[in-house]
């Protein structure tokens, strides 16, 4: 993508495998290739073990790919010094998706949230204090509760203190991995407006990983649908909730809940059980599962190619179904 403040091509990561007893690997990223824009919200969705939060570790660089590359503001992570990294770093951040285990319940929330400022020595001593105060009131806490503890919060009060040690030192580039999974629905969507005022104000790229179709279509500009460690689908929000074009994303859709039934497309069961990592189906990854599948699907991967003028399908069938 032209202009892309980070771009992965062709990532890919395995765990594992090898030993005494020659057990296989498993791959849990195959091939990927992803942007994300400047100021650009892009969604990652799928199951339970399909990559995506690995592909946000990997984007990163806190976890180094097997195959592939990573580009932030075009400098390759892998090839980075220790100097350039130090300054790449404070520019990238994370949120987690445990709001309490992701902050240490010894230490006040307040020195926490500064970590990366003292870190990275992007302010006197003497500033920090007043920085803290406009952290805290941004993701919408008091900051006289800077002295407490993580336990003395609700769950979304955590969240909010995450996120504001994300947003501690600037950055241009934020991966937000299931940030409200563990929160109540009503605390959800608080969360959920925040982190879009926040992109909106600050002009953040982001990666929100979720397995929440409707919270990423409320989000993001662009999402990428993973199935065990593959794209199948890429590209606008709307277009792609609008009309799928992969069985799989067909799927996913079929299954999220509409509070008005008269508007839910049939349901698509998913056939079976989803494949292991370490032994992925020849072919199509999906074609286990997929009702469209024919005898082709077992021999030919399917390359992540144009469909329509705006996004990219990874199927085979792709045009027959359209």
């Amino acid at each position: 993508m032209t202009g892309a403040l980070v771009e992965a091509t062709g990532l890919s990561r395995s765990f594992g495998g090898g030993g005494l007893l020659r057990r296989p690997g498993v791959q849990a990223l195959r091939g990927v290739d992803i942007a994300v824009a400047r100021g650009e919200a892009v969604g990652v969705v799928g199951e339970s073990g399909s990559g995506k939060s690995t592909l946000g570790r990997l984007l990163l660089g806190l976890l180094p790919p097997s195959a592939g590359t990573v580009r932030f503001d075009g400098q390759d992570l892998q090839s980075a010094s220790r100097a350039e990294w130090r300054r790449l770093r404070r520019r990238m951040q994370i949120v987690f998706q445990d709001p309490f285990g992701s902050l240490d319940p010894r230490r006040r929330v307040g020195a926490q949230i500064l970590d990366g400022i003292a870190i990275h020595g992007l302010l006197p001593a003497a500033k920090r204090a007043r920085r803290l105060e406009e952290l805290l009131r941004q993701v919408g806490l008091d900051p006289a509760q800077a002295g407490r503890f993580p336990h003395e919060f609700s769950g979304g009060q955590r969240q909010r203190i995450g996120i504001a040690r994300a947003l501690a030192t600037g950055p241009e580039f934020l991966v937000a991995d299931e940030p409200v999974s563990a929160l109540d629905v009503s605390i959800q969507a608080q969360v959920m407006a925040l982190l879009a005022e926040l992109r909106r104000q600050l002009g953040l790229a982001l990666l929100f990983i979720s397995h929440d179709l409707p919270v990423v279509r409320q989000l993001c500009d662009r999402v990428a649908v993973l199935y065990l460690g593959r794209v199948m689908e890429e590209g606008p929000a709307e277009l792609l909730f609008r009309a799928p074009a992969h069985p799989y994303t067909r799927a996913l859709l079929s299954a999220t809940p509409r509070l008005d039934p008269r508007q839910r497309p049939p349901r698509i069961p998913l056939l079976g059980e989803p494949p292991s990592p370490a032994s992925p189906p020849s072919g199509c990854v999906f074609r286990t599962r997929c009702p469209h599948a024919a005898a082709d699907c077992a021999a030919v991967v399917p390359v992540l190619q144009p469909f329509g003028e705006s996004r990219r399908v990874a199927c085979l069938r792709a045009a027959e179904l359209a």
